[in-house]
């Protein structure tokens, strides 16, 4: 990496963690009840509403249940709302009802808080469709994921002697987190980004004039070569039709902001990021990058407060931190390194004062490729989906690390609460090694990690894996599944493999090259989406509940730390080991084959 770039890095890492900071504590005193009367006043009419009151727990099987619930009736709506949106308001491009597989994709992708859109928002969504069901969608399910992580927080620092396992109320937990955390922060960013340029209307689409027909609309000649004239006497030029553009509208800063924020993803326009109207700037393409990342790393130091130890707290965020930048490390010199195809031709693709170098294919010459590689392994690390950069046209070892950071299964900062979670999950598969290591009971925070708990974790753990490699066998044997490839051989099956990662593991980015907006492939993805989400959340939820019940043990001269350097390296091993190894083959057969071959 060049000096600029681990300048980007160095900057981005010390900005995150000083704004991650207090808002952890905020964090924590959300998860711990611990609000302003006038909070509580506020928010008491919706406890109203939904029939509960704020100091009652739910047991964790109730808490599920009311999660999965809650969800599966806002995929209904969501669903409702695309398939209705011809008739209904707020639709000026007069868009059509979306098809009924592209719907039930979106509906789940939405839900799942993955993103995945199969579609162009600015030609299939009306401006009602995008607020009222994916812009509420993306703040639930964000919620959702944060709620799960308060759950498990609750889970490791309760001292029960009941054996009740009770985690929280979901309804608070929902409500607070909208309430007192996303909408304000989404308030706060929606305004800066309207500053920085993105659009925020209600405005039909506007056909203007463009650039290159205002500097060089050519006139027509007749026989002699000489130009053609109107009756006013005024030069006739080509054909107008070439030389006009239709510019999508609509409400986008608004949804900019959730999208990045609750680490959704979902674009407004098809471009996603790399689109003027939704990042203009490279300060707004920092403030992106700063939003996926800020709620995942507080929820860290929130973990620590709740727990009762800040060191428990710094210890995960080491372990996110590490990978994160052993991932850097690598994207950001791939696409630096350029192509050594086109370099055999002649390309020059040295950095240079009048060229940035490198692999720029895919990517916006706004950014360069310093910010779009870093932007890409943000984005998949925290299981965002949002791109500022083609995926698809990264080198192939520049593409595997979005793909192997979305493998990992959402722990290197991951979706917001998803990644907390996750990553305690794989904190107690350590410890189990280490107890099998040393002969004794594995114990993490306090509580015995027993064979209950070790089943719930390889369930947690191993569901994800299986939706990936079964959906990426399913696909590339099935003839609706091929016929979407429009790369045979190995980045082909690259792209396939990328699409049911991205899927399994909520991210919702893409190797754009496949045709995944069929039938096949929207039922497909959609199961993939809608099991790699709950799949993990109901066991996670088992977890919490069963570590509830359990008595806080206090720590002896024989318990392991888990919050040292010592424990972070056996944190990140177990996750590579364990996380990764379940798909080197597939990777090998994808995007090292492909290296291999560029480099051959």
């Amino acid at each position: 990496m060049n000096a600029s770039a681990w300048a980007l890095l160095g900057l981005y890492l010390f900005v995150l963690g000083v704004l991650a900071w207090p808002l952890g504590r905020y964090l924590a005193a959300l998860c711990e009840g611990r609000l302003p009367r006038w909070m509580q006043a506020a928010e008491a009419p919706f406890y109203k509403l939904a029939g509960t009151l704020p100091g009652r727990s739910m047991h964790w099987r109730g808490y599920a249940i009311a999660l999965l619930a809650f969800n599966t009736l806002g995929a209904l709506a969501v669903y409702a709302l695309q398939r209705m949106q011809a008739w209904l308001p707020l639709n000026p491009a007069g868009l059509t009802a979306v098809s009924p597989d592209s719907a039930f994709n979106t509906a789940v992708s939405f839900v799942s808080n993955t993103n995945w859109q199969g579609y162009a928002g600015e030609s299939t969504m009306s401006y009602l469709t995008q607020m009222l069901g994916l812009a509420v969608q993306n703040f639930f399910s964000a919620a959702t994921g944060i709620a799960v992580a308060f759950a498990l927080a609750r889970g490791f620092a309760a001292h029960s002697t009941d054996g009740r396992g009770f985690v929280g109320n979901v309804w608070v937990d929902i409500t607070r987190i909208t309430l007192w955390l996303l909408v304000p922060l989404s308030f706060v960013l929606a305004i800066f980004f309207v500053g920085q340029g993105v659009i925020q209307n209600f405005d039909a689409y506007k056909t203007v004039t463009t650039v290159e027909a205002t500097a060089y609309r050519n006139p027509k000649l007749d026989a002699a070569g000489e130009p053609l004239k109107d009756e006013h006497g005024n030069p006739v030029t080509e054909d107008a039709s070439t030389t006009t553009q239709t510019l999508a509208m609509g409400p986008v800063a608004s949804q900019e902001a959730i999208k990045m924020l609750g680490t959704n993803g979902g674009g407004f326009f098809n471009a996603n990021s790399a689109h003027p109207y939704e990042n203009p700037s490279a300060l707004a393409n920092f403030a992106q990058m700063l939003a996926i990342f800020l709620i995942p790393a507080a929820l860290c130091f929130a973990f620590g407060r709740v727990v009762g130890d800040l060191r428990q707290g710094w210890a995960v965020l080491a372990a996110m931190t590490v990978i994160f930048v052993a991932a850097v490390l690598v994207v950001i010199p791939a696409e630096q390194a350029g192509n050594p195809l086109l370099g055999t031709l002649g390309a020059d693709q040295a950095a240079s004062a009048l060229q940035s170098g490198g692999n720029m294919e895919g990517k916006e010459v706004r950014f360069g490729i310093a910010a779009s590689g870093l932007f890409a392994a943000i984005t998949t690390a925290a299981s965002c989906g949002a791109v500022n950069a083609m995926h698809d046209s990264f080198t192939p070892l520049g593409g595997m690390v979005p793909m192997v950071l979305m493998q990992l299964g959402e722990v290197v900062f991951g979706g917001v609460g998803t990644g907390l979670y996750s990553m305690l999950i794989f904190a107690i598969l350590a410890v189990f090694i280490a107890g099998l290591m040393i002969g004794r009971t594995p114990e993490y925070l306090g509580k015995k990690i027993e064979v209950h708990e070790m089943k719930l974790t390889s369930i947690a753990i191993l569901v994800t894996p299986i939706l990936v490699l079964a959906g990426t066998a399913i696909a590339v044997i099935a003839d609706a599944g091929k016929a979407g490839i429009a790369n045979p051989g190995a980045h082909g099956f690259s792209e396939i493999l990328y699409a049911l990662t991205s899927a399994a593991n909520n991210n919702g980015s893409a190797f754009a090259g496949l045709s995944a907006n069929t039938p096949f492939y929207n039922g497909l993805l959609a199961v993939a989406m809608w099991f790699g989400r709950f799949g993990v959340i109901v066991p996670v939820l088992a977890i919490a509940g069963a570590l509830a019940a359990k008595k806080r043990i206090p720590a002896t001269a024989g318990t392991m730390p888990t919050h040292g350097p010592l424990f972070v390296a056996l944190l990140i091993g177990t996750v590579l080991l364990v996380g990764l190894l379940n798909y080197v083959p597939a990777l090998a057969l994808g995007p090292v084959v492909e290296h291999l071959m560029l480099w051959k």
